[in-house]
């Protein structure tokens, strides 16, 4: 037997907020590692493990977006 369970959240506007940045910014880093494999792949042919993702995030978008 399969269950599944629906939660409804009623945020306050300052959560509303906070919810809308963190989303903004996950939405942000996953556009640019998407495009960062898309262009390794069209390059050379290879794909990007996580750990690779990692540090592009870490090292290259920190350095130029903070």
């Amino acid at each position: 037997m399969i269950k599944g369970f629906k939660y409804r959240i009623y945020p306050t506007v300052e959560q509303e907020t906070q919810l809308a940045k963190t989303f903004g910014c996950v939405r942000f880093i996953y556009n640019q590692i998407l495009a960062k494999k898309i262009e390794l792949y069209e390059t050379v042919k290879k794909s990007l493990s996580k750990t690779d993702c990692n540090n592009y995030c870490n090292r290259e978008l920190k350095k130029e977006y903070i």
